[in-house]
């Protein structure tokens, strides 16, 4: 199975990255909406003002004074910022990591209840800050986590693993590509990416396989993977990804004969079967990079990763 994943990198036709810089929705519904995905799973109905004050009394127990604008600005503060203590993302996901070595996209509630039970064996009560206390206390023997920043370099190699099939037969210009960290990402002692992580892909140009035995084509951009942090980073299939993929190969045994660098933007083709489509199975593991010098808030670790 290894070997058919590592040769699967091969099989790629081309990963191109496009700039994304994360940032909090400028529309009210959007950022509501988000933070209700990241909470719930799914956006809620109801009035605006119904939904803010869910999302205050959820998380804190009481209500916030000012605009609407204001509190949904405090509260996503709350869930995604680290600057002066770790956000409601980074605490559940250092916890989930601590327990499983990896984390999972479930909605943050599904989390909790989950890592409650397997630590202590039951649900917890009160608000869900009160909630992740308790936990970080009972997984790290401390509430408040040793968060850092650092500068992850530009080129910082993560691999990761598609999260489902991809094929020429049915996938269209402008669909997602859902994929996920496959391996921990750990900088200088300091988690940076975390395996199970989200990451989501996009696809800019499809041809399927077609008579006279030419070869289906396809382009995806790797663009955006979920730091540890909770927040998105640009990356990308880049030199260091497209070497590493070949050593990977290499060392598989698979032959890397065929496989064509083209053009300043390296598109990696020529290594498919002729007049066959690509069929990029559930769990193909790849490499991306990040595109930029990043700084980003990690949690020092004090049990490495394996």
């Amino acid at each position: 199975m290894k070997l058919k994943k590592k040769i699967s990198m091969l099989l790629v036709a081309s990963m191109l990255s496009s700039s994304f810089v994360f940032a909090a929705p400028e529309d009210i519904e959007g950022s509501l909406s988000s933070m209700e995905v990241a909470t719930y799973g799914k956006a809620q109905t109801g009035a605006v003002m119904e939904r803010i004050e869910r999302l205050e009394r959820e998380y804190n127990g009481k209500l916030s004074a000012g605009s609407m604008t204001s509190r949904i600005d405090a509260l996503y503060d709350e869930l995604y910022t680290n600057e002066n203590a770790p956000s409601k993302e980074a605490l559940m996901n250092a916890i989930e990591w601590n327990v499983r070595r990896e984390v999972s996209d479930e909605p943050l509630i599904t989390r909790l209840s989950a890592m409650e039970m397997k630590i202590v064996g039951k649900t917890g009560t009160g608000t869900l800050t009160e909630r992740l206390d308790d936990l970080s206390i009972a997984s790290f023997g401390e509430n408040q986590l040793p968060v850092v920043k650092t500068n992850v370099p530009a080129g910082t190699l993560i691999k990761i693993a598609l999260s489902e099939p991809v094929t020429t037969k049915n996938i269209k210009v402008g669909d997602k590509v859902k994929y996920h960290v496959a391996a921990d990402v750990i900088s200088d002692g300091i988690l940076i990416f975390t395996k199970g992580a989200k990451g989501e892909g996009k696809v800019t140009k499809v041809t399927p396989a077609r008579n006279f035995g030419r070869n289906a084509e396809l382009v995806v951009e790797f663009e955006k993977t979920k730091a540890m942090e909770g927040t998105y980073v640009d990356t990308y299939v880049g030199e260091a990804s497209k070497t590493e993929m070949k050593n990977a190969a290499m060392a598989a045994g698979a032959s890397i004969a065929g496989i064509a660098l083209l053009g300043p933007v390296g598109i990696i083709a020529g290594a498919f079967v002729k007049g066959k489509n690509i069929e990029l199975p559930e769990g193909t593991e790849l490499y991306v990079e990040t595109k930029h010098d990043t700084p980003l808030y990690g949690v020092q670790m004090a049990i490495n990763a394996e």
